[in-house]
């Protein structure tokens, strides 16, 4: 099992979600954040006063998913979320020891 987390432009969330439901991803978890990586902001004009934004909105998708839907799942989030320019995001994906089911104790792939 992998859990795949990506960070993504807002507009596009409900393309990835759509896309991932397609191929059999059962469940997200939906964060909004900020951050910035090579964008490094931008300037605003507000009120006719300049100020820098340095922290952009993004939303943080998290999956876990078995380890048959990997590639598949990373190509699908790239393929959805891309819009070609910069800030488009990244994909982290990271090994999951042990997952438990609270409700029926299942664990492991059972439990996603």
């Amino acid at each position: 099992m992998k859990m795949i987390t990506a960070i993504i432009k807002p507009f596009k969330l409900d393309e990835v979600r759509e896309a991932l439901s397609g191929i059999g991803v059962t469940g997200i978890t939906v964060t909004e954040v900020k951050g910035f990586g090579r964008q490094k902001g931008h300037t605003e004009l507000y009120r006719g006063a300049e100020y820098v934004v340095d922290f952009l909105p993004k939303v943080k998708i998290e999956a876990a998913v078995p380890e048959t839907l990997v590639e598949r799942t990373i190509e699908t989030i790239e393929n959805a979320a891309r819009t070609g320019k910069i800030g488009d995001g990244k994909i982290f994906v990271a090994g999951l020891e042990q997952v438990v089911r609270i409700r029926t104790g299942e664990t492991g792939a059972d439990a996603l």
